[in-house]
């Protein structure tokens, strides 16, 4: 029977059919395998091959091209820089909520695609960038630098603080790729340049001056005709967004207040020698190294480790001998910038702050040593031991007042975290309701409200309790909050009671606003016709001066009127500006709203175009370097463009 399974099975039928019924099993395979975004990341960016660049991106040819994802972890980390830029930049007046918006996200998600867009046109253009550059990059970085020279002891322990910490070896590629992904960019907006005629032109436009003419209108005459009910309405229906009633809460809180709670006993003499004891490593002074060094650097290739390391041989032998300046020796050949000036000095040195092959031989030496050569990732180094301090303890009597402090203030954050984590799993309990968990603690129960988010005031003035007041969390659900920490042992619970939606305002409400917005425009409409009846009139050929008179207005002359100036306000020097040059015998007329509903009109008499020579020669320099750098970042900017449009681009908005 199995030999007759096995004979109808094989053969070129049983082949074919067999693949038939694979073809199903293709449109169900992860997505990711035939090119599509990988489930944990939230955009994917695709060039086709340098070798066929009018490669199809349809599948299987889309296994041709070349891709760059970025995953959910880039995206939340660009995010939260974005995120703190923000809260800087903006304060009290940030609001968490409010930046989660979806446009705020796709925009830094658009910040990532441009700079793997980038990354691949490099790739493609075949761009590498090599060790030393990377190297002087690096090295020219403030923040690895000690006395204005690279330090490898600064940059190690920069690196090993940073959030989050990296190594070398990491730093090294991050920055091997932001230079490759930065090249072309770069180099075109390097290359932006600006013609002499487009600086002089521009000059020109910047020093032009006009001779003008401003009469300010009489203050119109505040409109009283009456308003019906039917243009109430049409008004109310049209501006409904100006008659909001802003969103509000009301809260329950119980405040934790540390300073507020009975203060620990003072604890007694077996605790303190207990905690002395258990802490004794603290009260000894770290031991510290005076060293110097010597550098020598190696390529990768073996015969240039084996040369580095005879070089680092010889210089510790000669070293040793008596008489030998390890200082000169440093400053002859030592291939560290940092430290090479000063004759190889690295200061006095903890344990943590070097690589570890360089901190173990330096740690097992005895003052006055040199080293063997000792191998890092940096090269080779010979080592000279100068001086050591540091490894003494103190006693019990010594610290005895300082261990004393510290305990009682334990003892008193500890009573306050009990407290706290006490009112916590009560609220845990019974999560939406607030008053039995602040009365089995023995803590009043505070309300405040209702307010909005301008016009908190207390506890809700913080801002962060007035974050999570209008957190969508405590709104919606009506649950109790997390403590919320407002300093030192200083925490607050709150409950929204009360939550009021932003929403228009009844008609009923907000009746007299209406009328008062309906006669405010009917003004404004009438002196800004007030204002068209005069420029049609000093169209026709009638003058300022002549109108002055009749019209009560009130002309001032300025002649050599500066562009630059914002006078007699900015929008009114922007309206002169834009204006078109008067013609042979016709002045260019134009009016302008003041503000406050008023309006005026202005006569352009004249035109006189900016000197270039009477510019400094510094500043015409000066401009056109500005000009370049802006046609360089344009280019940069259309490249970067072009690049997308040539490339494929996959976002998944349901992972942001």
């Amino acid at each position: 029977m199995l030999q007759k399974l096995r004979d109808k099975t094989s053969g070129w039928i049983a082949t074919a059919i067999l693949g038939l019924l694979m073809i199903p099993f293709l449109f169900v395979i992860d997505n990711s395998y035939l090119g599509g975004i990988g489930a944990n990341n939230v955009a994917k960016v695709q060039a086709p091959p340098s070798w066929w660049h009018s490669a199809p991106s349809w599948w299987p040819i889309s296994m041709l091209w070349k891709h760059h994802e970025i995953s959910s972890e880039d995206f939340r980390g660009r995010f939260e820089q974005v995120r703190m830029q923000a809260r800087e930049q903006q304060g009290e007046a940030f609001d968490a909520r409010e930046f989660e918006s979806k446009e705020n996200k796709l925009q830094a998600l658009d910040q990532l695609i441009d700079e793997q867009v980038m990354r691949l046109a490099a790739e493609q253009a075949g761009i590498v960038i090599g060790d030393a550059t990377v190297r002087d990059y690096i090295a020219a970085i403030p923040a690895f630098q000690r006395d204005g020279k690279f330090d490898p002891a600064t940059y190690q322990m920069v690196l090993a603080q940073g959030t989050p910490p990296r190594t070398p070896q990491q730093f090294d590629r991050l920055v091997r790729e932001s230079l490759q992904q930065a090249a072309i960019p770069v180099a075109l907006a390097e290359s932006g340049f600006a013609t002499k005629g487009e600086a002089e032109r521009l000059l020109k436009l910047l020093g032009e001056t006009r001779d003008v003419e401003f009469a300010m209108l009489p203050e119109p005459a505040a409109d009283t005709a009456p308003v019906s009910d039917a243009q109430v309405q049409q008004w109310y229906d049209g501006h409904r967004h100006d008659f909001m009633q802003p969103e509000t809460v009301s809260l329950e809180y119980v405040e934790l207040d540390g300073a507020s709670l009975p203060p620990a006993a003072a604890a007694d003499e077996a605790t303190l020698r207990r905690r002395y004891e258990d802490e004794k490593a603290r009260f000894v002074e770290p031991e510290q190294r005076l060293a110097s060094h010597i550098l020598i650097t190696a390529g990768s290739d073996a015969a240039s480790q084996k040369a580095a390391e005879e070089k680092a041989a010889r210089i510790a032998a000669d070293a040793r001998k008596p008489g030998a300046d390890f200082a000169a020796l440093a400053r002859e050949n030592s291939q560290d910038p940092g430290s090479k000036d000063a004759g190889g000095d690295l200061d006095w040195v903890e344990r943590g702050t070097m690589v570890k092959p360089f901190e173990d031989a330096l740690f097992a030496m005895k003052p006055g040593e040199t080293s063997d050569p000792v191998k890092t990732e940096f090269g080779w180094h010979v080592l000279q031991l100068r001086q050591v301090r540091g490894g003494e303890g103190k006693s019990f009597e010594q610290v005895r007042d300082q261990l004393a402090a510290e305990q009682l203030k334990a003892d008193n954050d500890r009573a306050f975290s009990e407290l706290s984590s006490k009112l916590v799993d009560l609220v845990y309990k019974n999560p939406t309701a607030l008053a039995p968990a602040a009365e089995q603690v023995g803590l009043k129960l505070h309300t405040l409200g209702p307010f909005s988010r301008t016009d908190a005031s207390g506890i809700a003035a913080n801002p962060a309790v007035l974050r999570a007041a209008f957190s969508e969390t405590l709104t919606q659900d009506g649950t109790v909050s997390d403590p919320i920490e407002i300093g030192s042992n200083h925490s607050v619970v709150i409950r929204v009671s009360e939550h009021t939606p932003e929403q228009v305002q009844p008609l009923a409400k907000v009746r007299d606003q209406v009328v008062a917005a309906i006669h405010a425009d009917r003004t404004t409409q009438a002196a800004a016709k007030a204002a068209d009846a005069l420029v049609a009139r000093l169209q026709k050929g009638e003058t300022l001066q002549a109108l002055a008179g009749p019209e009560k207005l009130q002309v001032s002359p300025m002649p050599g009127l500066p562009r630059t100036v914002p006078m007699p306000s900015p929008a009114a020097n922007r309206a002169v500006f834009s204006a078109p040059a008067p013609a042979e015998g016709k002045p260019s007329v134009g009016k302008v709203e003041m503000g406050n509903g008023r309006y005026a009109v202005f006569v352009v008499t004249k035109v006189t175009p900016g000197d270039a020579e009477t510019i400094p020669a510094e500043q015409r320099t000066a401009l056109g370097q500005q000009l370049s750098q802006l046609d360089g970042a344009a280019a940069a900017q259309a490249y970067i463009q072009a690049m997308r449009k040539r490339f494929k681009i996959e976002i998944q908005e349901s992972q942001l």
